[in-house]
């Protein structure tokens, strides 16, 4: 039977109730039909399935936490996050669930969104190329994903409620582009909706949004289902492109959308629409045989492969790898109690966890480990942990300080109010740094915090994230040098809260968060502003070193619609094996309308032995030199050079190579009465018929200053100059109407001519 048929044969009844979850965790059955529920389950870095489907907040079955999305964007490894995609789909089959909910890919606007955890990056094609991997790593075993959440939702602080408000410019290249290159290049088998409003309106009643730009534009497949409880009105939901409504039983909305198409407010073909994607998918799920088990240590060992990689030495005095201390002093309370994961909705049941201080024991075991508690669970000051802290890295040869920033600070639900870590962990960090040189701060947080106060009293810095399960031996890993260090930051870490690009517009007011800072958020911002950071995005030391060399692309002159392909040679010229994360920036010389310095269009993770090189290949598209303009509607590109920048992050660029592009679009003319002079001489055909109006123009005034610079045509030259380029921003129009009788014709009809002949001509498609 089709789906088609089946829509046909179901009841009004029965298709305003399958548009509205059964439970909280299932969809409605049609049991007449044969139509099976089908079972959702939180993510995205862990399966949270709850035994019974009416209970949100039971402890959930045991599952794999692996790492949160912020530690698995800093592996910038595809392939990786694809690996770990199969093994959590591994155990939605087990635990008999259809869809997980995830990945996100909302852009980190701010370092203060408190579920930044979860996200992947400050950059959309980044963000866009990871969520593709994480989606089809899933999807590729037969259980679907929920990219979310749809969109602009970047901040804890009136989530349900805020609109962010953001020009069409800055949604489509910066908040738009990651879920953009997930559904067109993995296509998930739902989208989840925000809860907040973009630009007035519910993300849940988007029809922009959610029909236009995601369904139409796009071209996704799947189901679009809200997050749980962000439906105001279900009948204008529907209308705006929200499927599926979570959670259930509502029996109030279901009669709502009855009563809706009974009246004429609804046609019933858009609730049938809603219910063919929703059958769609339900079928899709049942093609996959549920039940059995899956090989949980074998998950364990991937996700302390996933955290591995995606821990981020941050700076290093040369103390690690560390290498036969017979006496080590391991303080900080997360060292005997890991904190590995994010509060709220995606918090993990593990199924087992390694303890950091456990794991540093089966490498030391020679060593004489001595440990202090160094701060405690609250946020009180205790000195006596410090005083205790200060005892044992005096008498030792080298101090592991195990930093987690506490969930009083960070977690889903509410935005941080600072970066700092608490006043007893910076005043611990101190003290032991003081007594203690060889002093290395592994920190656990699920976003960036300011180290001003004491980073340069310390030897060395670990990022770990919010590690998963696992992490505690993977930072044992990295220390001991069993793990060459690879990961590198997919967030700017910035010296003061003060220095970060929404600081002036968080977290809004009245209702409303302005996007003021429009495209420049992350590294966009601090080139634009030349502001110096703590660590730049894309920064990530190793035990080795990496020379970069022979940058090369296979055409130094190409059409848009061609591209072109970026070589580099890339040698390890340290004495370790290690992995080199090649970043490929684009700086548009030229361009009709501004753009940030550079942006990140291409990466590559390359390993290499001691020695060894190896030539590292990335193609740049169409869109890697487009921006969106928004009187085209359009992605455009123009004529012009290129630099390409390759480097080791976003400040340390190895390589820079020039290119000159062609571009192959016509766009069609935006003239009207307004355009400005400059405006008329960079449309093509403008140009022609407004040159003899201009050559006029100067005449006239040329002829109004002969007498003035009589016996100086140097100075009267220079003078028509200046006129000519003060005039260039006015409206040709403006401009005519100062020397009106020199025309045959009044200067509006004039114009009104130039503008027919304009439009006259063939126009292009866009």
């Amino acid at each position: 039977m089709t789906i088609q048929s089946l829509t046909a044969q179901m009841t009004l009844e029965e298709k305003a109730a399958l548009c509205t979850g059964a439970s909280a965790w299932t969809t409605t059955p049609i049991e007449r039909l044969g139509v099976p529920e089908m079972l959702v389950s939180d993510g995205p870095h862990g399966v949270r399935r709850q035994p019974d489907v009416h209970e949100m907040g039971a402890e959930s079955l045991p599952a794999t936490c692996f790492p949160t999305a912020s530690a698995l964007a800093a592996t910038w490894d595809e392939v990786l996050i694809g690996e770990m995609g199969a093994a959590l789909a591994e155990e939605c089959i087990a635990q008999d669930v259809d869809v997980v909910l995830g990945p996100g890919a909302n852009m980190k606007r701010s370092p203060l969104n408190g579920r930044n955890f979860e996200y992947f990056s400050e950059d959309p094609y980044l963000a866009g190329e990871l969520a593709a991997a994480y989606i089809n790593g899933v999807q590729s075993q037969g259980v679907g994903t929920s990219l979310k959440h749809f969109a602009a939702n970047n901040q804890e602080f009136q989530r349900f409620t805020i609109s962010a408000e953001i020009d069409e410019r800055t949604l489509r290249e910066i908040y738009l582009p990651a879920f953009e290159k997930a559904v067109k290049e993995a296509q998930p088998w739902t989208v989840m909706c925000a809860y907040n409003k973009v630009n007035g309106t519910f993300a849940s009643e988007h029809d922009y949004l959610l029909n236009r730009i995601l369904k139409e534009e796009w071209g996704f497949e799947g189901l679009v289902v809200s997050d749980w409880g962000a439906v105001r009105d279900r009948v204008a939901a529907l209308k705006g492109g929200l499927d599926w409504e979570m959670p259930g039983p509502q029996a109030r909305r279901v009669q709502e959308v009855v009563d809706a198409v009974n009246a004429g407010e609804l046609d019933e073909a858009v609730l049938d629409e809603s219910v063919q994607r929703i059958l769609g998918i339900v079928a899709k799920a049942q093609q996959t045989p549920k039940g059995g088990t899956f090989d949980a240590v074998a998950h364990h060992d991937l996700a302390r492969r996933v955290a591995a990689d995606g821990m981020v030495l941050l700076k290093n005095d040369g103390i690690l790898p560390l290498n036969g201390q017979q006496t080590i002093a391991v303080i900080g309370r997360s060292a005997r109690h890991p904190h590995f994961q994010g509060g709220g909705s995606s918090h993990i049941n593990p199924t087992q966890v390694t303890v950091p201080f456990e794991a540093l024991q089966a490498y030391a075991s020679d060593a004489v480990l001595a440990y202090a508690e160094g701060y405690p669970t609250d946020n009180s000051f205790r000195q006596d942990l410090i005083n205790e802290a200060v005892a044992a890295a005096q008498s030792a040869e080298v101090a592991l300080l195990y930093i987690a920033l506490p969930t009083f600070k960070e977690s889903e639900g509410y935005d941080r109010t600072d970066l700092d870590l608490t006043d007893q962990q910076i005043a611990l960090i101190q003290a032991v740094a003081a007594v203690q040189p060889q002093t290395v701060v592994v920190l656990n947080n699920g976003a960036p915090v300011v180290m001003g106060d004491w980073i340069d009293d310390v030897a060395a810095v670990l990022e770990a994230y919010m590690m998963g399960q696992a992490g505690g031996g993977a930072i044992a890993d990295i220390l001991f040098g069993a793990v060459n260090p690879s990961g590198k930051l997919a967030e700017t870490f910035p010296l003061q809260l003060e220095d970060t690009p929404a600081f002036l517009n968080w977290p809004g007011e009245a209702g409303k968060v302005r996007y003021g800072e429009g495209l420049y958020i992350g590294y966009r911002y601090y080139d634009a502003r030349n502001v110096p950071v703590q660590f730049p995005f894309g920064h990530g030391l190793s035990y080795t070193t990496f020379a970069y060399s022979n940058a090369r692309v296979s055409a130094e002159t190409f059409a848009d619609s061609d591209g072109v392909t970026v070589y580099v040679d890339v040698t390890n010229t340290g004495s370790v094996a290690g992995k080199e994360i090649v970043q490929l920036y684009v700086r548009d010389l030229e361009a009709g309308l501004v753009r940030p310095d550079k942006e990140l269009k291409g990466f590559a993770k390359v390993s290499l032995e001691p020695g060894e090189t190896k030539t590292v290949e990335m193609t740049l598209d169409f869109r890697a030199f487009a921006f969106y303009h928004p009187d085209y509607a359009a992605w455009i590109t123009e004529d012009g050079n290129f630099e390409l920048l390759i480097g080791a992050s976003s400040a340390d660029i190895r390589q820079t190579l020039t290119v000159t592009l062609r571009s192959t679009l016509e766009l069609p003319c935006l003239l009207d009465e307004e355009s400005t002079i400059r405006e008329w001489l960079d449309d093509p055909r403008g140009k022609v018929l407004a040159e003899p109006i201009l050559d006029q123009i100067r005449a006239n005034v040329a002829a109004m200053f002969a007498g003035i610079m009589a016996g100086d045509s140097g100075a009267a030259e220079n003078v028509d100059m200046d006129l000519m380029m003060g005039f260039s921003d006015m409206p040709l129009v403006s401009v005519m109407l100062w020397q009106a009788d020199s025309f045959d014709k009044h200067p509006e009809d004039l114009v009104d001519d130039l503008l027919k002949q304009v439009y006259q001509a063939a126009q292009p498609v866009r």
